[in-house]
């Protein structure tokens, strides 16, 4: 008896502990993930005995977290966040703004206060009047909740006044102008530095900023030779950022600072604590 005590008491730890594991991992993606979870728990407890397969009652719990997440997401989130300055980024094509990847919007890494969302759809217009076609993928903006609640990896971006949005590329197979990315993510696959250029990214690792180009390495390379780099496209990109009035700083690699002649002051180096710029622009608002 002693021994299955045990034997039960063991299990409700890991138990326990796998949960708050869990709890943690869908809390540091999404912000709201965690919460849904509780929720799910709480509701499937009392149907937990009236369930006799467990495979059954497993697959009923995951349906039923998913429905009760993306109602949380897309009904309860967008009016909740309003009452702390936030709204959504469109999550499809909309005034030739949207996302590079769904998993942004899924886990809800696409809110901004109204200046920042105001500056980038009026920016995304103009690059489209100016080069018709074009559409401008964004990257990791911010959560809904919360200042200083931290998005994962980045340093800054918890006060919803920050937006990272990928460069525009050429396809290298026709020779036009792509609204796609050599990046699923839009990090990770860099525009280095050419002779004569300066090599940020050798400085900082040899000043012992090893996660500078961590990207690069775990990001599968093998669409960068698909697509070149639109020089052009992706600076008047930063110069209409540059022209609203609430940006306050923009965020690129030097090396692209100096290549693309980019001369405002609003253009800064982001320094070595943070990751290499010259795979995607971070940009933000007063």
């Amino acid at each position: 008896m002693i021994n299955n005590n045990l034997h039960f008491s063991g299990m409700n730890k890991v138990r326990l502990f796998f949960r708050i594991l869990i709890f943690c991992v869908l809390t540091v993606v999404s912000q709201i993930g965690g919460l849904v979870y509780l929720l799910t728990l709480y509701i499937f407890k009392s149907l937990d005995p009236r369930i006799k397969s467990k495979v059954a009652f497993t697959i009923l719990k995951l349906t039923s977290f998913v429905v009760l997440y993306l109602i949380t997401a897309f009904i309860i989130v967008p009016p909740v966040a309003a009452l702390f300055g936030r709204v959504p980024l469109p999550i499809y094509s909309a005034n030739h703004l949207k996302p590079l990847n769904k998993i942004t919007w899924m886990f809800n890494r696409n809110y901004v206060t109204p200046k920042l969302r105001r500056a980038i759809l009026n920016a995304s217009v103009e690059m489209n009047k100016k080069y018709p076609g074009t559409e401008i993928n964004y990257l990791d903006a911010c959560f809904p909740f919360i200042d200083k609640f931290p998005l994962i990896p980045h340093l800054s971006h918890n006060d919803g006044r920050k937006l990272d949005l990928a460069f525009l590329y050429i396809d290298n197979h026709s020779g036009k102008e792509s609204n796609e990315s050599p990046s699923f993510i839009g990090y990770g696959i860099c525009e280095e530095p050419q002779n004569g250029e300066v090599k940020t990214a050798e400085f900082c690792k040899s000043k012992g900023y090893l996660q500078y180009s961590f990207l690069k390495y775990i990001i599968p390379q093998s669409s960068k030779t698909d697509f070149k780099f639109d020089a052009e496209r992706t600076k008047s990109l930063v110069e209409l950022l540059d022209k609203e009035e609430d940006v306050s700083k923009i965020f690129i690699e030097p090396h692209l600072k100096e290549r693309l002649n980019l001369q405002s002051g609003k253009i800064r180096f982001h320094g070595c604590q943070a990751v290499r710029h010259d795979d995607h622009i971070h940009f933000q608002v007063k």
